[in-house]
């Protein structure tokens, strides 16, 4: 079974479906503001739509974008955002700019779902003073995602057992493009916090079993558009069929199984 497109909704018992096609899906990792999409924004928005992508959750990552993010989703019903700070702005020599981050999430929580993409990559960042410079500033991520109630998103790219341990208490906490072990993989889970598989699922053996192996009720879908395409060139949230058909083929349900376990999911994930 494939998933295909509609211009026609209807609604049963309250939940939106697609006349001849799959229950809505929902993109919970984009960048949509980033400037590869400066020239096609509102196509690419568009698309979405069409394949099924009702809704979409566009990630900031640095001042610039955390308010770019949220102006998107002023102008777009079925955009949210969520506001971060990357890891790699983290380690900037320039301590005033990251500052001026901390506050801007501190002061804007309120309008965002979630709090993230924050968190280490120690697969970027190979230096140890670095990276403790990048515990430290996820650590004031953290707490200001506590004291707003907010989901946290983490980036956590070969630092996911230690972002578990420093993050593991709060309440919701999403692992943004998932590519640990499948071992961590678990103490996430058991802890009742969410795993959200990237389109590198289409190809990549790792993330295929990542899919196999996660808990349904924790699983999530993203495209991290405009990055890690399933097709040739820039990602986005259209392509996440791919992902559903394939994650389907791999857990042995129907596509239309994947789309709703994950739309609902999301939902609970952010409190949407």
């Amino acid at each position: 079974m494939t998933l295909r497109a509609s211009h026609q909704n209807i609604v049963i018992d309250g939940i939106p479906k697609m006349k001849g096609m799959l229950p809505y899906f929902i993109d919970s990792h984009c960048h949509l503001d980033f400037s590869k999409f400066n020239k096609d924004r509102e196509e690419v928005i568009l698309r979405a739509k069409e394949a099924g992508a009702c809704e979409m959750i566009n990630s900031g990552i640095d001042l610039k974008t955390n308010f770019s993010t949220l102006e998107l989703a002023k102008t777009h019903d079925c955009i949210h955002p969520t506001i971060g700070l990357s890891p790699m702005l983290a380690t900037n020599p320039d301590e005033g700019r990251v500052l001026e981050v901390l506050s801007q999430l501190d002061e804007y929580a309120p309008g965002a779902i979630g709090i993230g993409e924050a968190g280490m990559d120690y697969y970027h960042c190979t230096d140890e003073t670095l990276r403790k410079k990048q515990r430290e500033i996820f650590k004031q991520v953290i707490t200001i995602a506590e004291s707003h109630t907010k989901t946290l998103v983490i980036h956590g790219r070969d630092a996911e057992d230690e972002a578990l341990e420093m993050a593991g208490h709060l309440d919701r906490v999403i692992f943004h493009c998932y590519g640990g072990s499948l071992e961590t993989m678990k103490k996430i889970t058991d802890a009742g916090h969410y795993i959200s598989i990237p389109t590198l699922v289409c190809f990549s053996s790792h993330h295929k079993e990542i899919a196999a192996t996660v808990p349904e009720e924790f699983m999530l879908i993203e495209t991290d558009s405009p990055y890690l395409s399933p097709r040739k060139g820039r990602n986005e949230p259209a392509y996440l069929t791919d992902s559903i058909n394939t994650i389907a083929e791999i857990k042995d349900i129907e596509p239309a199984e994947v789309a709703e376990i994950t739309r609902k999911n999301t939902y609970t994930a952010f409190k949407i």
